[in-house]
């Protein structure tokens, strides 16, 4: 019983629904937060990293877990404490990113730095690299 997998153990229609997901909810949340975010350049480079198509499968899994647990509602220190809110996330981003790193390019960097200079507007149209 063959079925298509990424690297991993997820089928490959559940890491689109994960991708989409992601995407949709990842600008909404940055908008919200990125006044008072240390790592939001980072962490959008990162993103840029995770949805661009020359990215290796491996490599979005990790930075798509990290952005994930970024935008999710739960966690293990709230995101609204001061100061601490978001050390458990920065934790989390600074793992991956140390995982991957010489796969997040110029590229996604610039392009982060441009989305903070447009203030965390959303260019999605795609990544650097191509898009997904």
């Amino acid at each position: 019983m063959a079925s298509e997998h990424t690297v991993g153990f997820e089928p490959a229609e559940e890491l689109a629904k994960v991708r989409e997901s992601v995407r949709r909810r990842f600008w909404v949340k940055l908008k919200r937060v990125v006044a008072g975010l240390p790592f939001a350049e980072d962490l959008l480079a990162a993103y840029y990293c995770a949805f661009d198509s020359q990215t290796p499968r491996h490599v979005q899994v990790a930075l798509l877990g990290a952005v994930a647990y970024f935008i999710l509602p739960f966690d293990f220190v709230p995101d609204m404490l001061p100061v601490l809110g978001f050390t458990d996330d920065a934790a989390v981003l600074a793992t991956a990113i140390r995982m991957v790193a010489t796969h997040i390019t110029p590229e996604h960097r610039d392009a982060a730095h441009a989305a903070l200079q447009r203030g965390g507007d959303r260019v999605d149209t795609d990544s650097p690299g191509g898009g997904a």
